[in-house]
């Protein structure tokens, strides 16, 4: 009999936050600071303490923070900044609606990451930046970024979207660059119920220039001094995260437990995934990597098993970025990984039973597939 194994449970998480939520969106409702409001200085607070960073400015979603940290560091059309196609298309997107050009890399097969080695060759004259995705829940090896990046004198993104909390060698994702993007989409570790994001930076001047491109340029009311955005988190956001960043720690914790059981139950032949060395993974997905992807989907989904594919399009292949005519580098192992990358539930509120029955799944497909190709074989054949 199949059970429902959801690939994160939204719903359980609110019913266990519900006596601490509510009151704190009743204080923003009652006080009707519905922009700007209080909340928004305690998660300042909130989020500085935790990464030990001098300031973050919250935005209205991830999206705005990368194109906010593009615009705060001068990167001017032609420009070119260097990043993963790999990953969600809002990293590239941001770099061409600033009227940059997007310079792809290929990845590592084991880690999904960008690949260090191969960011050097991609730079040109034009070249003014690089965003490393810190991408499933654990960073991209920052020393060798940050090395290229200070010989030629370029700035530093790095889009921690999907890594808030994660770390390197006790240095937290997004406090090594010259600034850090967050995303707060409900989906993430420490996920919003609506669009928000953040930015952070140990800069005074970055600061400075990100929190007023976030509010229309504005220093004082009615006093613009730059071209800037309307990209303001809203105070019911602020609230709900100030309520959850409390338990962020221990469910990133969690959730490293939960992916130890599946490196446990899963078959050897599964690819499961990679953790750099000094890296803390906070795994804000688990994706193991297949042959016959499609089919272990559909067969998942009929034993109520909830998966994704992140992603099934490398970016240079998106039409478009295709469209932008960009001058290419191959990158054959993020086409091929695009292919056989599959997302397995994962949130804090799953079971070892929960986890076993899906590992039993993955590895009953398997076996069934490996099965049918011996059979089908020279050598398996019957006479």
């Amino acid at each position: 009999m199949s059970r429902n194994i959801p690939l994160l449970d939204l719903q359980k998480e609110f019913e266990m936050l519900k006596p601490e939520l509510m009151p704190a969106l009743e204080e923003v409702l009652s006080s009707a600071r519905f922009i700007m409001g209080p909340q928004l200085d305690e998660l300042n607070d909130h989020i500085q303490s935790l990464l030990g960073v001098k300031h973050h400015i919250p935005c209205a979603n991830g999206t705005d923070a990368l194109l906010i940290a593009l615009k705060a560091l001068d990167i001017q059309p032609g420009d070119e900044v260097i990043t993963t196609p790999f990953t969600f298309v809002a990293t590239a997107e941001t770099i061409a609606f600033a009227g940059a050009v997007p310079v792809f890399t290929d990845i590592r097969s084991d880690t999904c990451l960008m690949d260090p080695n191969l960011i050097e060759e991609r730079i040109t004259e034009k070249t003014k930046a690089i965003i490393p995705v810190h991408l499933f829940g654990q960073m991209v090896p920052m020393e060798p970024v940050m090395t290229i990046a200070k010989k030629y004198g370029l700035k530093v993104i790095e889009d921690t979207a999907q890594a808030i909390g994660a770390t390197q060698h006790g240095c937290f994702a997004g406090t090594i660059g010259d600034i850090g993007t967050i995303s707060y989409f409900p989906s993430k570790n420490l996920g919003a119920y609506g669009d928000a994001g953040g930015i952070v930076t140990n800069n005074d001047s970055l600061a400075e220039t990100c929190a007023l491109i976030a509010n229309h340029g504005q220093a004082h009311k009615y006093e613009h001094h730059l071209i800037g955005l309307n990209s303001r988190m809203d105070s019911l956001q602020a609230a709900i995260l100030n309520v959850k960043i409390k338990y962020l720690e221990e469910w990133n914790i969690l959730r490293a437990e939960k992916a130890a059981w599946y490196h446990k139950y899963l078959d050897p032949s599964v690819e499961t995934p990679v953790t750099v060395p000094g890296n803390t993974h906070i795994y804000h997905q688990y994706t193991i990597k297949v042959d016959q992807r499609d089919a272990l989907k559909e067969y998942l989904a009929g034993q109520g098993i909830a998966t994704a594919v992140h992603y099934p399009i490398p970016l240079n292949e998106q039409p478009a970025i295709a469209a932008l005519k960009l001058h290419g580098f191959p990158t054959p192992v993020a086409a091929k990984t695009a292919q056989r990358v599959l997302s397995l539930p994962m949130n804090q509120y799953l079971s070892e039973e929960d986890i076993r029955y899906v590992a039993d799944a993955v590895n009953s497909f398997l076996n069934t597939k490996k099965s049918q190709s011996f059979q089908n074989s020279p050598t398996g054949s019957s006479v």
